[in-house]
């Protein structure tokens, strides 16, 4: 049986760093221009990503359909190329509100939003199903790693890139980078998948493939560890995406950020988030320093620290050091997301065998909700403390408190979910 070799694994890794190069667009430097620039209300850029977030509950179902048509590639590639043409459509719409009737900006912005979603969706799902068919089993979990930090680079550097060209600021420069970007990941992923599946012989397993989707999702989620993680997972989610449509506003409204400042204030946050999964992965995996349980907690913890004092600087504002904090929120964030991730794995091969993919889609569509919900939410609270709040700052301080204290309840699940004994797996063993 063939399988992927690293250098098969590294190319999927390149289709991962050509999604998030759209998707930080869309969801960070679209959503400070709608909020800063366009003086939108806050709940609009979250409203337009929880429709992203909520289309993204077909994932589970993508992967379905991919093992039934016994090949990712045509799915992988399909999903890319409407995403890109959403995000698009996404800042066309953006533009359109600042130039257009609002009616007929937002009809088009909901319906780029939802190809993006969709786009996420078919070509994220596919390429995590081809990595766990098509990889051999000792290579899975750095295979996910590697594609998983990929991802995270793709999302940093396209974030710093795009801010150092983006000023001085207009709505046509906007148009003209997306579209470069979008064009530009579209055909890294055309290249670096083509050939991949003709050199696999890993298939999915037949009668799997033909199970009926609602007998496995439901075989699932009456495993009590499944769903006891599937909490944990939608809890601690939430606190993770509450900051991810404020915090690019917060820095224009307290500390004077232009949006090209913004945006790469965002390139490091993504930066902070990298270096915190690369430091527990060496430390858990090479040098086998603490659990996945006092990673997670350490992570939830570490991030409502940095949370409290993004929520302090906001007293005194512009030449506060905004920086660091964001870039430590960031690390902090990676420990938790890569510790969460490995918790995955270890829990992926518990319970009936043969599907993990279906767990593993059914964890994923709790980090979707999660999502949606947790930006939502966190942009509508923000508008709500704006109307009876004195000051911004204090608006979006109440909002990071609130997040800090979630956090907090995460990693007290965490010491109470998470397998304690459970390591990252080392890669090759």
């Amino acid at each position: 049986m063939t399988h992927l070799g690293w250098i098969g694994i590294f190319r999927l890794g390149l289709v991962q760093m050509a999604l998030g190069a759209i998707v930080v667009l869309t969801t960070s430097t679209l959503n400070r221009v709608m909020v800063v620039e366009l003086s939108l209300p806050a709940m609009l850029p979250g409203a337009l990503v929880a429709i992203y977030y909520v289309i993204q509950l077909s994932r589970p179902n993508w992967g379905y359909r991919s093992d039934a048509g016994g090949a990712r590639t045509p799915w992988i590639n399909g999903g890319m190329a409407v995403l890109a043409l959403g995000g698009l459509g996404a800042t066309l719409g953006t533009v359109m509100f600042a130039n257009s009737a609002p009616a007929a900006a937002l009809a088009v912005s909901v319906l780029s939003f939802m190809l993006i979603g969709g786009g996420v969706g078919a070509a994220g799902t596919s390429l995590l199903a081809l990595l766990a068919t098509a990889t051999a089993p000792e290579r899975r979990a750095a295979a996910a790693t590697i594609t998983w930090l990929m991802m995270i680079a793709g999302i940093a550097l396209t974030a710093t890139g795009v801010g150092k060209v983006l000023d001085p600021y207009s709505h046509s420069r906007l148009l003209v980078i997306v579209a470069f970007v979008c064009a530009g990941a579209l055909t890294l992923t055309t290249l670096a998948m083509l050939g991949v599946e003709k050199r696999l012989s890993a298939l999915p397993e037949k009668d799997e493939a033909r199970m009926p989707f609602r007998e496995a999702f439901g075989e699932i989620w009456d495993e009590p560890k499944s769903r006891a993680f599937s909490i944990f997972i939608f809890l601690s989610m939430t606190a993770y995406f509450m900051q991810e449509l404020i915090i690019e506003p917060y820095s224009g409204h307290v500390f004077a950020f232009t949006p090209g400042q913004s945006t790469s204030m965002a390139g490091l946050q993504n930066g902070g988030v990298f270096m915190g999964m690369l430091t527990v992965g060496i430390a858990a995996s090479g040098l086998q320093i603490g659990s996945l349980r006092m990673w997670s907690a350490l992570g939830c913890v570490g991030s409502a620290a940095a949370l409290v004092a993004i929520a302090a600087a906001g007293t005194t504002g512009p030449g506060t050091p905004l920086l660091p904090l964001v870039g430590a929120l960031g690390f902090f964030n990676g420990v938790f997301a890569v510790a969460a991730i490995g918790s995955m794995m270890a829990l992926a091969g518990q319970g009936r065998p043969g599907r993990e993919g279906t767990r593993m889609g059914l964890w994923g569509a709790s980090q979707a909700v999660a999502a949606g919900f947790g930006g939502f939410v966190g942009a509508a609270a923000v508008d709500m403390m704006r109307r009876v709040s004195s000051s911004p700052a204090e608006a979006y301080g109440t909002v990071f408190l609130f997040e800090a204290a979630m956090f907090l309840f995460a990693a007290f699940l965490a010491l109470r979910v998470v397998t304690g004994s459970s390591q990252l797996p080392v890669p090759g063993e």
